[in-house]
């Protein structure tokens, strides 16, 4: 998209912020045309690739940046293998390079299988531990703040030797992470993120992760230099970064790229129907998760958990977090082209409703949270704005109703839904308990997920 003005310098970090909480204050806004070409052409079932493209390409060059290119290569061998959970799963930890020569970033995966979904005890062969379910099982990817040996007790799980690690406002070396009561971190029901990997075992699910910090550093403004770090990691892959390329890659784009190759390395294992992939995340792992979804169409079912601004609340709507608060905080985050709406939501070309319309006519439930800085309304009407794409399609949208109170799961349909809920920011057993129901429902559907 062409610009007739430059792109404003990134606001100071002791820049106030305008930030509105009252909805009697929300004045009047209008979303953008969703089945209408740019030219004005209305939009026909038949059209709906097209348009979805026209609206990736929009959302890439003004918000998210150019999607990486795929790798040149796909390497990857097990690093370990053993059972975990008293041998009712398998875990199995995978590096992967996208060089032939497996020189240059890398990421690590931790895999975990059912292995007792049938009722079938492990087996051994060869000295390895292998699954032996009679069918293949979906998988749930994500991508992890805390590094792998945070998901389990396992002493077995590998800490990481080169991943900065997300360890919360006021320690930012990583150092905390590493240390050796960090392992299970994120199973604590005490914390704010839960992964019950037992859980989704036993529900028949396989599981993949990867520390978001090894794809790329995730330093916030005031806490070091994002700009810096954030253009390291897989960045190594596509060349050195320009500052003054308005539609950059961006780290969000490269989480999302890195939850595809999540999704390579799926295909890759016998025991899995990458068919029926899952990907979710929370927060700025939840952006990551939506964006991941909208661009690849391998993904089945996609469920985005309390991402905030930037990720499923209309922009639009003078509510919670704005451009300005976003772009202030994490530069990184959003290409360089999108400080130009920042006080100026109105002039955006977009609206996040294009984001979740992606989607279709695969499975989308965004998950919110009750708390103003989140906007769970704005969730809802963009969910609400962007159901015509599935409508289109002949496929059910969100279901009818006003804005649900907590826990009303009333507005979760077929290929659609939206629910919130209260307590802590982060994903809770509630919000995995709808993941995977959901999840379950749309495999069950007669109708291929996508």
């Amino acid at each position: 998209m062409e610009h007739d003005r430059p792109i404003p310098p990134l606001p100071p970090p002791d820049a106030p912020a305008t930030v509105n909480y009252d909805e009697a204050a929300v004045p009047p806004f209008d979303v953008p045309e969703l089945l209408r070409f740019a030219d004005g052409r209305p939009v026909a079932a038949a059209d709906w690739p097209a348009r979805r493209r026209e609206m990736l390409d929009v959302l890439a060059a003004e918000m998210y940046g150019r999607e990486p290119p795929s790798p040149e290569a796909f390497e990857w061998e097990v690093v370990e293998e053993g059972p975990t959970f008293g041998g009712l799963g398998i875990r199995r930890q995978c590096r992967v390079w996208f060089r032939a020569d497996r020189t240059g970033p890398h990421l690590d995966w931790l895999v975990l299988l059912p292995n007792r979904h049938a009722g079938v005890e492990p087996q051994v062969r060869g000295g390895r531990v292998v699954c032996e379910n009679p069918g293949k099982v979906p998988v749930v990817l994500f991508l992890n703040y805390h590094g792998n040996h945070a998901l389990l007790d396992d002493p077995e799980v590998v800490l990481p030797d080169d991943a900065w690690i997300h360890v919360g406002e006021s320690r930012r070396d990583g150092t905390f992470a590493l240390r050796p009561e960090m392992r299970a971190f994120d199973r604590r029901t005490c914390d704010r993120r839960t992964f019950p990997a037992e859980w989704l075992l036993a529900r028949g699910f396989a599981v993949a992760s990867c520390c978001y910090g090894q794809v790329s550093p995730d330093v916030e403004v005031g806490h070091g230099d994002p700009l810096g770090l954030a253009w390291t990691g897989v960045f190594g892959l596509w060349g050195p970064h320009d500052p003054a390329d308005e539609s950059a890659t961006t780290a969000l784009g490269a989480w999302a790229w890195a939850l595809s190759r999540g999704l390579d390395l799926a295909e890759r294992q016998p025991e899995i129907d990458a068919a029926r992939a899952v990907v979710t995340g929370s927060s700025r792992l939840g952006k990551a998760a939506l964006l991941a979804g909208a661009r690849d169409e391998r993904f089945a079912v996609v469920v985005p958990n309390q991402t905030g601004g930037g990720g499923t609340p209309l922009a639009k709507r003078f509510f919670g977090e704005t451009v300005f608060t976003e772009t202030k905080a994490f530069p990184h985050w959003y290409c360089p082209a999108y400080r130009r709406y920042a006080g100026n939501e109105a002039a955006l070309p977009f609206d996040q409703h294009w984001l979740l319309a992606c989607v279709a006519p695969r499975a989308l439930l965004v998950q919110g949270f009750d708390e103003a800085w989140f906007d769970a309304r704005g969730e809802f009407l963009a969910c609400r704005a962007a159901s015509p794409a599935w409508e289109l399609l002949g496929l059910p949208g969100l279901p009818p109703g006003d804005f649900p109170a907590d826990f009303d799961g009333s507005r979760v349909g077929p290929r659609l839904g939206y629910v919130r809920r209260g307590g802590r920011h982060g994903l809770s057993a509630y919000d995995w308990a709808w993941t995977l129901d959901f999840a379950e429902r749309v495999f069950a559907d007669g109708r291929r997920p996508v």
